[in-house]
């Protein structure tokens, strides 16, 4: 899942463009990029695979000046990319994931079109994006052709030199958020890129809706869809604690998580804990429920460590988990602790780093709550979960039942001896002394969203 963040001003923007793309950096660790409109096109594009982005932009970005610009946190793709075409010269930025890249390429190349971009060997989504664009008569029918012929889904920002074209993807699996202060307008994935910028919301946009952003304020360019199914995922994991989505807090959802997982346990324990960072809404949420008190067994590094769900190398995922993570052996020795976790996807890092310190540390019990039902399906809209056989419910069903079986019916349904039989083992490979999943209904619940308004996919397979 990348980040995108974009601004249009009456002074110069490009502090505010620094700073509100660096606030989307728990989105990806790829690349990171910024351009700039202003006297002439100003585009950096930089590897943050093994450092920060700030740290990356910090002396670049004072040599960039101009009014419009927009930036990316990236989990794959180098980009903005800098695009010369019949509507003159633009830059573009995307954030999702595009499935069909390769065929939709090469019927692009079969017709004459070229690509310079290449990303680890294979094509960047995000050409092929500008390209299927330039290919119409106007960039909005460009953009709707780029949503007719995807598989899986984009939400991008197009910067010309008059302003911003921001447009959220059909279902609007990632949000959009339109902030607005006295100098002009920013648009960004996370609201919480706005809060210290001195932007507030103005708009949050639609599925399917593309919005010009321009020095005359904001022109609606096409009307959004009815139909919604943001990310799930956002609210338990991927979001920032400060942001909102469709009106809705992030760690205010976490609470109600907690809350609800607390509301279905008997577990007696001494302490309740989350893991770092993004498990904490959910551990707090349950120690206000339960009453049982919330403490910190597990401190996380953060100046040199991001998220080790993210990186796309699995030795990075596990480097990362391993170092980021400190025991507090005091708070440990000898407690029976309740364990809140945002999900369980591969469990290598939650069952060789974060269990192994703390069982190494005399914990007595530990108890598992994530705060989500088992993952069932890769997930088909952002670099998330990337294949099947990565998931650790999967694997508990193939051993179960043997490597070929794949109707996983039963296993879906929370109250059936075969789903009780998947947690077991899962808990059993863990090494932890109990663990009980959220139930996707209060999932649901602790989001406060129609369930049929939002993409359940990684737990069910399909959307509502």
């Amino acid at each position: 899942m990348s980040g995108i963040f974009g601004v249009v001003s009456k002074k110069d923007c490009t502090s505010d463009l620094l700073y509100g793309t660096d606030y989307h950096s728990h989105m990806g660790t790829e690349y990171g990029g910024m351009a700039v409109y202003g006297k002439k096109l100003h585009r950096h594009i930089h590897d943050i695979s093994k450092s920060q982005f700030k740290s990356k932009f910090f002396e670049e970005y004072k040599e960039m000046e101009g009014n419009i610009g927009i930036g990316v946190i990236s989990d794959k793709d180098p980009q903005p990319l800098i695009i010369s075409s019949k509507f003159g010269t633009f830059a573009i930025a995307s954030a999702g994931l595009v499935e069909n890249t390769d065929k939709l390429a090469q019927e692009l190349l079969e017709s004459g079109e070229t690509f310079s971009e290449m990303s680890s060997g294979g094509f960047n989504s995000v050409e092929l994006i500008a390209k299927i664009i330039t290919h119409k008569n106007t960039i909005i029918e460009g953009i709707e052709s780029v949503y007719d012929k995807i598989k899986g889904s984009a939400t991008m920002l197009l910067m010309t030199k008059d302003g911003i074209y921001a447009a959220r993807d059909r279902f609007g699996r990632l949000p959009l958020i339109i902030g607005e202060n006295d100098e002009g307008y920013a648009v960004a994935n996370e609201t919480c890129s706005f809060l210290n910028l001195g932007y507030k919301i103005k708009k949050f946009i639609e599925p399917g809706e593309i919005v010009f952003i321009g020095k005359d304020g904001l022109e609606e360019k096409f009307k959004g869809k009815d139909k919604n199914q943001i990310c799930a995922f956002l609210w338990i994991y991927t979001g920032y604690p400060a942001s909102s989505y469709e009106g809705i807090n992030v760690e205010i959802v976490r609470e109600r998580s907690g809350r609800l997982l607390a509301k279905r346990d008997n577990v007696k324990a001494d302490l309740v804990a989350g893991v770092p960072d993004s498990g904490m809404g959910h551990a707090i949420g349950y120690a206000m429920e339960s009453g049982i008190p919330y403490r910190r067994p597990l401190v996380k590094y953060t100046p040199g460590y991001g998220r080790s769900y993210t990186p796309p190398a699995q030795e990075i995922r596990d480097l990362v988990a391993k170092m980021k993570l400190i025991p507090v052996k005091e708070i440990i020795e000898g407690n029976r602790i309740i364990l809140c976790e945002d999900s369980i996807v591969r469990g290598t890092q939650l069952k060789n780093y974060t269990l192994k310190k703390l069982w190494e540390s005399g914990a007595k019990e530990i108890h598992i709550r994530p705060a989500c039902p088992p993952l069932m399906f890769p997930c088909r809209f952002a670099l998330s979960t990337r294949s099947t056989e990565e998931l650790i419910a999967r694997r508990a069903i193939w051993d179960i039942e043997g490597r070929d079986f794949n109707n996983i019916e039963e296993y879906l349904d929370e109250d059936s001896k075969k789903y009780k039989k998947m947690v077991e083992w899962i808990a059993n490979e863990l090494g932890a002394t109990t663990l009980r999943y959220q139930r996707i209904d209060d999932m649901v619940n602790a989001i406060g969203i129609p369930r049929e308004k939002l993409c359940l996919h990684c737990w069910l397979g399909y959307e509502e």
